[in-house]
């Protein structure tokens, strides 16, 4: 038989029993509807979760520390032997990383514990300087206030706990004045008495040290944050005030890692950071750019390696959420197996006429495909429509909540053009496969027995 013949000969028989072909071609889709509502829960939650943590701009950083201080797992780790001291951290370092290939920003962690005060009361706190590219790392975008006016401006944002210290109501705290109190480093002129100081000593550690002078800065509150974005790392405590980076690099505040240097006899007059945070192009470029940092002779780690952990979890979270999906197709597919069984011990006496008329076993097999196809493709389309119906209400009834808890809204449900063809392909070949019994049974009839069933 011709296939043009086949398939007007599958459609009639199909309009024949319309209600229940119609009936089981809804439970394809709503199988079909449960697997891709699924699904696009795993890939939304995924692309949610990549979207921020690459706005954030932790999975392209790398975190440089001296090697003295780089921190593991809550231990110092000993500097490797060698019979040169190990470099500072200081500005030169700062523009020698910049300088290398494929790096957008070199920054460092300014973060300090000083006082604040407010309607004449202290409050100890954690200062941490922001850079200007950590506005787009979307912590700050449910904020009460607004971000930095300029990277010089004397503002700051308060973390949400720290406010409600200030104030049980922190909105009205934004354009209120705070002082902060800090102690500022000055660099000493070296002393005469040290002049035969050990060559060997690195240029850089000055005998004559630093001082520390107390000084006080007004700062005008803009905004109240919930979270600090990336916040402190290798144990440096997570910042409650901030302030523009460019402000706190300008108040030379004495900082943890000068206290700890004193101690260790390696006091430097130039300034140096606890670490920096060195930004690349992407991703892709981290690993090469750990490897030069650390060439250098500084330490330096990146979060490479929890983003891999993070794609396994969403595979194999995708793959449950897949299979659950699949069982309602499976009860699908049972029905289809039914439906064409059934439309078999109606139409023996048709497939009877068919063979005495010449049509080979191939035939009436083709004419059951074609039909579960038909149903596989009808009930893909409509179950990809409903299960992109089901991501949208479910996203509606979240962000419902969010907006409810004054949070911002999110997209939890995604279903890309991949995952709607693949749905359907998908339907198209459980229906076959549940076709292939009974097409297989069809096949097999005796065309004189089958023109004496009635």
């Amino acid at each position: 038989m011709k296939p043009r013949d086949l398939s007007d000969l599958a459609l009639r028989n199909l309009r024949e029993a319309i209600l229940r072909n119609s009936l089981t071609t809804l439970g394809i889709a709503v199988g079909v509807a449960s697997l891709v509502a699924m699904l696009s829960l795993g890939v939304g939650l995924q692309q949610l979760a990549s979207k921020r943590l690459s706005q954030s701009g932790l999975f392209d950083s790398v975190f440089v520390t001296p090697k003295m201080n780089l921190r593991g797992m809550g231990r110092e780790t000993a500097p490797a032997p060698s019979d040169k001291p190990p470099r500072l951290l200081d500005d030169d370092a700062r523009q020698e990383i910049s300088r290398l290939p494929n790096v957008v920003e070199v920054y460092p962690q300014v973060r300090f514990y000083t006082e604040v005060r407010y309607d004449g009361k202290p409050f100890a706190t954690m200062v941490a300087g922001m850079p200007e590219s950590s506005k787009a790392s979307g912590a700050f975008d449910a904020m009460q206030g607004s971000f930095f006016s300029s990277p010089a401006a004397n503002e700051a944002i308060l973390q949400s706990e720290f406010a409600k210290e200030l104030n049980p109501q922190p909105a009205s705290l934004i354009g209120k004045e705070i002082v902060l109190r800090y102690a500022e480093r000055q660099g000493l002129p070296p002393n005469p008495a040290d002049s035969h100081a050990s060559p060997s000593s690195s240029p850089d550690s000055l005998p004559g040290g630093f001082s520390v002078v107390p000084k006080d800065m007004g700062l005008r509150i803009v905004g109240v944050v919930d979270t600090e974005p990336a916040s402190g790392f290798g144990g440096y405590g997570n910042g409650r005030l901030l302030i523009p980076l460019q402000v706190a690099v300008t108040l030379r505040a004495a900082q943890v890692n000068d206290l700890r240097d004193i101690v260790r006899g390696a006091a430097s007059a130039k300034p140096t950071y606890a670490s920096l945070t060195v930004r690349a192009k992407g991703p892709s470029n981290v690993e090469a750019l750990e490897a030069s940092i650390k060439n250098m002779g500084f330490g330096a780690f990146s979060l490479l390696d929890a983003s891999k952990s993070l794609r396994i979890f969403f595979s194999v979270f995708d793959l449950l959420l897949g299979i659950f999906g699949s069982l309602a197709l499976a009860v699908a597919t049972l029905g289809i197996i039914n439906t064409l069984v059934m439309a078999i011990l109606e139409r023996r006496r048709e497939i009877g006429v068919l063979k005495a008329l010449g049509a080979a076993d191939r035939d009436v097999k083709q004419l059951f495909f074609i039909e579960a196809g038909i149903m596989g493709l009808l009930g893909g389309i409509l179950g990809a429509f409903l299960g992109w119906l089901i991501g949208r209400a479910l996203t509606f009834g979240t962000n419902l909540y969010l907006h409810r808890q004054n949070l911002p809204g999110v997209d939890i449900s995604s279903v890309p053009w991949w995952l709607g063809l693949g749905a359907i392909a998908f339907a198209i070949l459980v229906s076959l496969a549940a076709g292939l019994y009974p097409a297989s049974r069809a096949a097999r009839l005796d065309p004189v027995q089958a023109l004496r069933y009635e």
